[in-house]
């Protein structure tokens, strides 16, 4: 239960530590989390994968059709209360089943992304009860869809700066909304559009509930030819004196940036979680196809260059699943305590989710570049044959593309986690300034010569963690002080920050996920994931190496850049390097005996 365990702050995972115990791991299921994983992945297999040349090829009513199969089943609904004909599943499963239907193809994945994020969770959690009642329980069941309109031709990342307007009746009875809106997902097919528009000359967006209907002034540009995501639709809309009933103003007048804010939030986490799977697939084609092709007179899965291919796609799949499900679980937790506090399902909800919204910059960004460097090394080891349209891996590639696109750039979701950090720091929700104070002394003491005792599992691997969070508060503690406010003028900081930070948060949630296993198994039974969380932990250790080295140089210098340097230089320290190449063979071999990703 959540109040038997510490429950720790978003953002408080580099100042505190985490016990193995406290976290959720994929292994802690319940048996109807179980039950509904094997669903989805049964629906998946044959409703999108069986058909994935016909999404490939713009099948846009194919589209439609599952989505419409997917709401028959309920899967639209895992999030929504009973009370609007969801299931209301819980945080977990939510996030369970994004990232089970997700791997199919991308051009589905991205309108149940669509549908059941932005679409319908906007309503769910800023509608009034009358709007609740109205539009969740057809969006629930797929009797309806959503749509989201944020974005314009001169508003992309910078999303309160649209030019949409919204004009209030002269009899005060409805909004007549003006503007062009693109890229919005489930256009073709929507029923009923979030839409984001200006009041005279408010500082912020409001949001509106649309129904779309074309004899109201709405009209839709032709399909995007895109490089992925082939059969989602994806059109610009264009409202001209399209009159809205002012009952469907979502949330109140000028609370249209904030209901945009929470709702990318629980975007991006369900993003990460939608390229889970498909790392899982692309491997599984992977090593099938490298089993089977022979060269030399070897199958080519036997090469090291190969089994190195495979070990750290298997290795950051794992990574990913190990981040991803502690973050949804401590937004579960959270969202519970809120609850029992007396919050309602709204109140609860958001600040559950807003709670880790750092956790959600950092997986989206991980976890999207992840699955886009699994697809391109599985076109790698499908040589040629990767290129083609006849084998799944080259729309696999192009369809992840999008991934560090959408729900905020990655270059955004960088600069936000360390901007988010800094302001809970001075909200005084993390004690960031006490930790970054101590690593300060530190460089200035001398350093021990002892040998630490690290026989325990993971005993050295924890202490490396605990140096590489130094890493951060020591860039980033210097950084504030140097900058102040003008912090976020220095993107280039920001962004090697962030990675830092990132490294951090995946190593660990990869650790803690393996020990607890190992405790309640065995060392043996874990070892491949103990050999993946060591070699994950040695790839961060290099990222945070650089990323040190990079902001050190950047904003230091003489004394304090070398003395900085030293403090780099002992926090990534390891007392017993682990043999890469045995761990990569070893988690390569299971893999090739499985002859899928088995973790």
């Amino acid at each position: 239960m959540a109040d038997e365990k510490e429950l720790l702050r978003g953002g408080q995972f580099l100042v505190k530590e985490t016990k193995c115990e406290d976290i959720f791991t994929p292994e802690d299921f319940s048996e109807e989390q179980r039950m509904m994983k094997e669903a989805v992945s049964e629906f998946n297999d044959r409703e999108i994968i069986a058909h994935r040349a016909r999404f490939e090829a713009k099948d846009y009513a194919l589209t439609e059709s599952v989505m419409r199969k997917a709401g028959e089943l309920g899967f639209l609904g895992v999030a929504v209360p009973e009370a609007y004909g969801g299931l209301a599943m819980g945080f977990v499963s939510t996030v369970l089943t994004c990232d089970y239907i997700s791997s199919g193809t991308g051009s589905f994945s991205t309108a149940f992304g669509a549908h059941t994020g932005i679409g319908t969770m906007p309503i769910t959690l800023y509608g009034t009860e009358a709007q609740k009642q109205k539009y969740v329980p057809k969006l629930a069941t797929g009797e309806w869809f959503g749509a989201y309109c944020l974005t314009e031709p001169g508003a992309g990342s910078d999303a309160n700066s649209g030019k949409t307007t919204a004009e209030l009746s002269e009899d005060g009875k409805s909004y007549k909304i003006n503007g062009q809106k693109m890229w919005i997902s489930n256009a073709g097919f929507c029923s009923v559009m979030i839409v984001f528009a200006r009041i005279e000359d408010d500082k912020n967006i409001t949001g509106f509930i649309v129904e779309n209907d074309a004899k109201n002034g709405i009209t839709m540009g032709e399909e995007e030819h895109k490089l992925g995501i082939r059969a989602s639709s994806t059109r610009q809309v264009f409202f001209n004196d399209t009159v809205v009933p002012i009952e469907n103003m979502l949330a109140g007048r000028g609370e249209g940036f904030k209901i945009a804010m929470n709702a990318l939030n629980v975007g991006r986490i369900k993003l990460a979680a939608a390229c889970l799977d498909s790392q899982r697939r692309i491997l599984n084609y992977g090593v099938k196809y490298a089993m089977e092709r022979k060269q030399f007179k070897t199958p080519i899965a036997d090469f090291g260059a190969i089994k190195m291919k495979l070990a750290e796609m298997a290795t950051n799949a794992y990574a990913g699943e190990s981040a991803t499900y502690r973050a949804s679980k401590n937004i579960e937790d959270r969202i519970a305590l809120r609850h029992a506090a007396g919050n309602t399902h709204q109140e609860a909800e958001l600040k559950g989710v807003e709670e880790y919204a750092i956790e959600c910059s950092i997986l989206k960004v991980a976890v999207s570049e992840d699955v886009q460097n699994c697809a391109d090394e599985g076109i790698q080891i499908f040589g040629g044959m990767g290129f083609s349209e006849e084998t799944p891996m080259e729309s696999a590639w192009r369809d992840a593309r999008i991934a560090r696109i959408y729900e905020g750039t990655n270059e955004i979701n960088r600069m936000l986690s360390v901007g988010m950090l800094v302001k809970k720091a001075m909200k005084g929700h993390v004690d960031l300034l006490g930790p970054a104070t101590e690593v300060a002394n530190e460089l200035m003491g001398i350093p021990s010569f002892e040998t630490p005792d690290y026989s325990e599992l993971f005993s050295e691997e924890k202490a490396i963690i605990g140096r590489l969070k130094k890493v951060f508060l020591m860039v980033a503690g210097a950084a504030v002080q140097k900058y102040g406010t003008e912090l976020d003028q220095h993107q280039q900081l920001l962004i090697a920050a962030s990675d830092i930070l990132i490294e951090i948060y995946m190593a660990e949630s990869t650790i803690l996920r393996t020990e607890k296993n190992a405790k309640r198994t065995s060392e043996k039974e874990q070892a491949v994931q103990i050999a993946m969380s060591k070699l994950y932990l040695y790839n961060a250790v290099s990222i945070v190496e650089g990323k040190g080295k990079e902001s050190i140089i950047s904003f230091a210098e003489g004394d304090e850049q070398r003395m900085m340097l030293m403090g780099l230089k002992r926090f990534t320290k390891y007392t017993n390097f682990p043999d890469i190449v045995d761990l990569r063979n070893e988690i390569a071999e299971k893999v090739k005996k499985e002859n899928k990703y088995c973790f």
